[in-house]
């Protein structure tokens, strides 16, 4: 039996090897949802144009934070601080997100 780390597993100092074929399958597919955001910016989707180019762009980011930046092989406690942040982003968006709704419940005279 080899003593040997595996490529998924961490070994005793922590770290892990990724081999460079997922690298390479990441950065591929970045490169090709980069040519997808460019294209479909060219094509009119209406009010769904910024939607789409989100969605692709937060695909990408998930991407870069799970593999590049290591958050697939990362202990919990690291994953934990990163939901929080994330829940944390939501209330803010969610606030602001609410704040400019209600805008048009305003009268005209106090806006």
């Amino acid at each position: 039996m080899s003593r040997e780390p595996s490529a998924h597993a961490p070994s005793a100092g922590g770290s892990h090897v990724v081999p460079v074929k997922v690298y390479l399958g990441v950065f591929l597919t970045l490169l090709v949802m980069t040519a997808t955001t460019t294209a479909v910016s060219f094509v009119d989707l209406g009010p769904w144009s910024t939607v789409v180019a989100l969605a692709i762009a937060m695909f990408k980011a998930t991407l870069v934070v799970l593999f590049f930046m290591h958050m697939k092989y990362s202990p919990r406690l690291t994953r934990l601080v990163l939901g929080g942040g994330l829940f944390w982003l939501a209330i803010l968006l969610i606030g602001t997100f609410s704040d400019y709704v209600s805008r048009a419940w305003l009268p005209i005279s106090t806006r």
